[in-house]
C-alpha cells in the first residue's frame, strides 16, 4: 500500500500515542511508534522517517534532547514537538533553533495536527525536489528536462514525481540505452531517501557464484577467497536506494533470497546467522519481458509481482524523436567541455540522418556517435563525421518505407560490419556505434548468434 510518509511518533503516555496514531494512520501515513527518548533514538539510527513527532518532555532523554543531538545530520527529519501549557517557551526556543512548529497538549482537534504535518510533509518535498536536482546537476547526471525529453515522456515523469513521494518498489522496463539507471537515480533523487546511498548493481555483469555475496555480503571464511568480512549492496544502501539492474539476470537461487528480502526487509551474509535488517527500497530495471520470463519458468512470478508494484516503461528513442535537438545539443555541449574543443554548429544533413536512424542503442548510442563527432570535427559536425550506419537508413524517409523494411535493413547492416570484422563483436560494435550489450541482444533478435 502507497503511504503519504513515514512518521515515528515518540510519546511516554500510551493512551494519547494510540490515539495519535490511529488519526495519522487514517490519514494515509506509516506510523512508527516509541515510548520514549531513549527507545527514539534507537529508532532513528535503524531507520528513514520523513517526520517525527514527539512530546517536548519525557522521563529518560526528552524529546528536546533527541533534537538537539539529531539536528546536525543533514539527513535529520524535521521535528514537530507536543508539549503542555507550562513548557510553551522551551518549544518556542526548540523554534528558533529549527524544529518545525509545536502543538498544544490536550489537542484542540485532530485537524490541527493532520495540517500540520501535511504543509511539513509539502514543505520538505519541495526542499528535497530543489536540493536534489542541484546535486544532480553538480554531480554531472543531465538535467531533468533532459531525462524526460520529448512529449512522450511526460506522462512518464509524471509518474515518477508520483511514485517517488512513497515507499513502493519501482520496476524500470525498457530497451537497453533508454535510460533506465537515470530514471531510477531521479527517483532516488526526489524521494524522502535522497540524502542516503543510492547503491547501483548490474545483476548481468556478476558471475552467479558471487552474486549473493555482492547483493548480502560474506563472513570471513564463508568460501575460498573469504579472507575478511565484507558488507553487501544491501547494507551499503542502508536507509537509501538500491538500483539492481538487468534484474531478468538474477539466477533461480538469488531470486528466492531477495524475494525473502522484500516480504520479511531482513537477510544474512553468506556464511553467517545473524539477521541484518533491509531498510532499503528497491527499484528494479530490465530490458526483457518478464512476463514471458515467468511464463518460460526463468523468473519467479511472485517476485515479479513484488517488483512491479509501480511499473515504468520507457520509451525507444525512435518513438521519442523531438528529443533528439536537445539531446544532440547537451552532448555536443559536454564533449566539447571535456575535448576543450568549441563546436558551434551541426549541418542540417547531420540531423536528418538522426532523424532517419532507428537508434537501436537509444540515447547510449547517441552519445557514442556524438562523442565521435565531436573528436572528429573541428569547426562543426559534418555527415562525414558520422558513422556509415546513420545513412543507410535514408530511403525509411520516402514513401513505403516499413517497420519490417527497417529490421531488414538493421540485420544486414550488422551482418555486413561482423563480416568486415571477422565476427569481433567488439570491433562491429564499434563501427556501429552502439555498446557489445546491444549487440548481443540484437544478434539474438535476428537468429545471428554464431555468424562471422
Amino acid at each position: 500500500m502507497l503511504t503519504k510518509g513515514c512518521i515515528l511518533l515518540i510519546e511516554d503516555d500510551e493512551t494519547f500515542r494510540s490515539f495519535l496514531q490511529t488519526i495519522l494512520e487514517d490519514e494515509g501515513y506509516e506510523v512508527r511508534l516509541a515510548g520514549d527518548g531513549r527507545e527514539g533514538d534507537r529508532v532513528l539510527a535503524g531507520e528513514s522517517f520523513d517526520l517525527v513527532i514527539t512530546d517536548l518532555k519525557m522521563p529518560g532523554k526528552s524529546g528536546l534532547e533527541l533534537f538537539r543531538e539529531t539536528r546536525q545530520d543533514p539527513g535529520s527529519p524535521p521535528f514537530i514537538f507536543l508539549t503542555a501549557f507550562g513548557t510553551v517557551d522551551e518549544a518556542v526556543s526548540a523554534m528558533k533553533e529549527g524544529a518545525v512548529d509545536f502543538l498544544t497538549k490536550p489537542l484542540a482537534a485532530p485537524e490541527a495536527l493532520l495540517s500540520l504535518v501535511a504543509r511539513t510533509m509539502e514543505s520538505q518535498t519541495r526542499n528535497r525536489t530543489f536540493l536534489s536536482l542541484k546535486e544532480a546537476e553538480a554531480a554531472g547526471l543531465p538535467p531533468e528536462e533532459l531525462v524526460f525529453a520529448g512529449q512522450v515522456m511526460q506522462t512518464l515523469r509524471k509518474m515518477v514525481y508520483d511514485v517517488a513521494a512513497t515507499t513502493a518498489n519501482v520496476l524500470v522496463c525498457g530497451e537497453s540505452g533508454t535510460g533506465k539507471e537515470l530514471v531510477a537515480r531521479t527517483v532516488h533523487l526526489l524521494s524522502p531517501r535522497s540524502r542516503l546511498p543510492f547503491v547501483a548493481l548490474n545483476c548481468a555483469a556478476i558471475p552467479e557464484n558471487l552474486l549473493e555475496s555482492e547483493l548480502f555480503g560474506h563472513e570471513r571464511g564463508a568460501f575460498t577467497g573469504a579472507l575478511q568480512a565484507r558488507q553487501g549492496k544491501f547494507e551499503l544502501a542502508a536507509g537509501g536506494t538500491i538500483f539492481l539492474d538487468e534484474v531478468g539476470e538474477m539466477p533461480p537461487a538469488v531470486q528466492a533470497k531477495l524475494l525473502r528480502v522484500i516480504q520479511e526487509r531482513v537477510f544474512e551474509r553468506v556464511g553467517g546467522r545473524k539477521e541484518i535488517k533491509a531498510d532499503v527500497r528497491i527499484i528494479a530495471a530490465t530490458n526483457r519481458h518478464l512476463e514471458d520470463e515467468v511464463a518460460a519458468r526463468r523468473f519467479r512470478e511472485d517476485l515479479y509481482y513484488r517488483l512491479n508494484v509501480f511499473p515504468l516503461l520507457l520509451p525507444p528513442l525512435r518513438e521519442r524523436l523531438d528529443a533528439l535537438p536537445a539531446l544532440v545539443d547537451f552532448f555536443l555541449q559536454r564533449f566539447c567541455r571535456q575535448l576543450n574543443k568549441k563546436l558551434q554548429r551541426i549541418e542540417p544533413e547531420v540531423l536528418r540522418a538522426m532523424r532517419s536512424h532507428p537508434w537501436p542503442g537509444n540515447v547510449r548510442e547517441l552519445q557514442n556517435v556524438m562523442e565521435r563527432a565531436a573528436i572528429l570535427a573541428h569547426d562543426c559536425i559534418r555527415p562525414e563525421h558520422l558513422p556509415e550506419s546513420l545513412f543507410t537508413h535514408q530511403v525509411l524517409e520516402k514513401p513505403g518505407g516499413s517497420r519490417d523494411m527497417l529490421r531488414s535493413m538493421e540485420r544486414e547492416m550488422i551482418v555486413k560490419a561482423l563480416q568486415k570484422n571477422r565476427g569481433n563483436r567488439r570491433l562491429t560494435a564499434d563501427e556501429l556505434g552502439i555498446s557489445r550489450r546491444t549487440l548481443q541482444y540484437r544478434l539474438r533478435e535476428y537468429d545471428l548468434i554464431g555468424e562471422t
